[in-house]
């Protein structure tokens, strides 16, 4: 087998003839297949903590099979986490240049090529599967067919087809038939490797998975008693009644009929004989309990996930998810550095040491994460500052506002231009009309409309949070209690920095009056 003098990052040199071959596919016969059984039918407390801790010492086959049917069950699960998933899969990704070179330039122009293909599209998605199990593998398919090691696909792999070292839990390692049990080292500049980085320790018990297996287990309790209730209480009990001459064919004709009417609603029974429908007493309101218990579950897997509830379960005003989002945005660009990270060090990498001299230090790959910009103020600010003064580069403008630069010919917007006839205009000698004196504006006018557009916003916000809360609360005290809890999310630093501008401007316009007057 030729190897290079290539060697990763770990020392191991590389194996040209494993690059093009598939290392980790699913075999029927071997040890490696696609069919597993349930693990969530039937899961119990006891079952879950002995899965658990089968996962945390080495053997997690039964934990990544759960955390799978987890994803299939649980349609809050599902969807919270698919929407972390989503949030990430969804990013651009732009590539940065090592320097100004124009060798590191052609480098990070043959990447940027590479990384807007479908394929790497597909592996950004794919990779996000370890956010619920922990970790996620996809091999790469090197293509040697030019003049260039380029990767013709990204096969995404079974987590249960790998085993983490028994020494020290963080070496991942791919199950084969040459050791079934502790696996055999991965081939260098093979297979990218994603840990998400959700919390320190070993890597397997940092899924979302395990946070969620709890909450699922309980609220599958939850959901199977709540519909068992529904079956014996939410229809009402049909009573058969017969006379004491009635036959043993009787009896059973009327059971057969009391039995009908719970799939067929329809029955028939002799004339002497009849069905009453009895309500059941006592259980009005006993299914909220079922419903209240399984919405709690819901909201502890929502904080689990995305870091809050109020976007997934409460229902939220445009203000509150504003504030809010920013919480689920920390949570974006934390995934966001995290795969970046395990693209460049287990795709850039070896793809530049594969087609280009060493020596060079690697073009970085980075996962753009937008940053919310506030568009009013920034109007705002430029209306005003502008004027006085102030050098803003247009490009700069149009990449905060998102607007392209206008193509050669287009119909371009811009300040109304009043014609003037040509005779008007050769006529009246620009010399000779005299000049109107210049009004000076009225600070204090100034200053209000200043204020009223700057905090404006920010008021809104803070309006449309009270009335929502208003909409959630069923009295006065809990209005006072909601209040006191909600206020601090409140986004009120720009409202003050405004009020402070508007007093010191304020008190610099009195000045100026007073120095005037003298």
């Amino acid at each position: 087998m030729a190897q290079s003098k290539i060697v990763d990052q770990y020392g191991r040199p590389i194996q040209y003839d494993q690059l093009t071959e598939e290392l980790a596919a699913a075999r029927t016969t071997g040890i490696r297949q696609i069919w597993h059984s349930s693990v969530a039918s039937g899961l119990t407390p006891g079952r879950l903590a002995n899965i658990l801790q089968a996962a945390a010492e080495g053997s997690a086959h039964d934990y990544l099979t759960l955390a799978e049917e987890m994803e299939e069950r649980d349609l809050h699960y599902a969807s919270v986490l698919g929407t972390r998933k989503l949030a990430i899969s969804g990013l651009n990704i732009r590539v940065e240049a090592a320097s100004d070179d124009p060798e590191d330039v052609r480098r990070a122009d043959a990447l940027s090529e590479l990384v807007g293909s479908p394929e790497f599209g597909e592996l950004q998605a794919d990779l996000t599967d370890a956010l619920g199990k922990g970790y996620a593998v996809s091999e790469i398919m090197w293509d040697r067919s030019g003049k260039t090691w380029m990767p013709s696909r990204f096969e995404p792999r079974d987590q249960r087809f790998f085993q983490f070292d028994r020494d020290t839990g963080r070496e991942l390692r791919l199950l084969d038939e040459a050791d079934p049990v502790n696996g055999v080292a991965l081939a260098p500049y093979k297979f990218i490797v994603h840990y998400p980085r959700i919390r320190s320790g070993l890597p397997i018990r940092g899924g979302l998975a395990r946070l969620a297996a709890v909450g699922y287990m309980c609220k599958a309790w939850t959901w199977k008693d709540w519909m068992g209730f529904a079956d014996i209480f939410g229809m009402p009990m049909r009573v058969g009644r017969y006379g004491p001459g009635a036959s043993k064919e009787d009896i059973n004709t009327l059971m057969s009929a009391v039995a009908n009417l719970g799939s067929d609603a329809a029955a028939v029974i002799p004339d002497s004989m009849r069905i009453d429908f009895q309500n059941a007493s006592n259980v009005a309101g006993a299914g909220d309990f079922f419903k209240g218990l399984a919405e709690w579950w819901d909201k502890q897997v929502s904080k689990a996930v995305v870091g809050q509830t109020m976007s997934t379960d409460d229902g939220s005003s445009q203000a509150q998810a504003k504030v809010h989002n920013e919480v689920r945005l920390d949570l974006l660009q934390a995934d966001a550095k995290a795969e970046s990270n395990t693209l460049n060090r287990f795709f850039v990498r070896p793809w530049c040491d594969l087609n280009f001299a060493p020596g060079r230090k690697y073009p970085k790959l980075i996962i753009d994460v937008p940053q919310p910009e506030d568009t009013t103020l920034l109007v705002t600010a430029l209306e005003k500052l502008v004027p006085l003064g102030l050098k803003v580069e247009q490009s700069v403008v149009r990449d905060k506002l998102s607007i392209p630069e206008p193509a050669k010919g287009a119909d371009l917007l811009g300040p109304p231009v009043v014609a003037v006839p040509p005779s008007l205009g050769q006529a009246i000698n620009q010399e000779q009309v005299p000049k109107k004196p210049a009004v000076l504006p009225d600070v204090v006018d100034n200053q209000v409309r200043t204020l009223e557009t700057v905090v404006g916003a920010q008021l809104d916000d803070m309006v449309d949070q009270i009335k929502e809360l208003l909409d959630t609360v069923s009295s006065l005290e809990e209005f006072r209690d909601r209040l006191i809890e909600t206020y601090p999310t409140m986004t009120t630093s720009q409202l003050a920095d405004a009020i402070a501008d508007g007093l010191t401007a304020a008190s610099l316009a009195g000045r100026d009056d007073i120095l005037r007057g003298l």
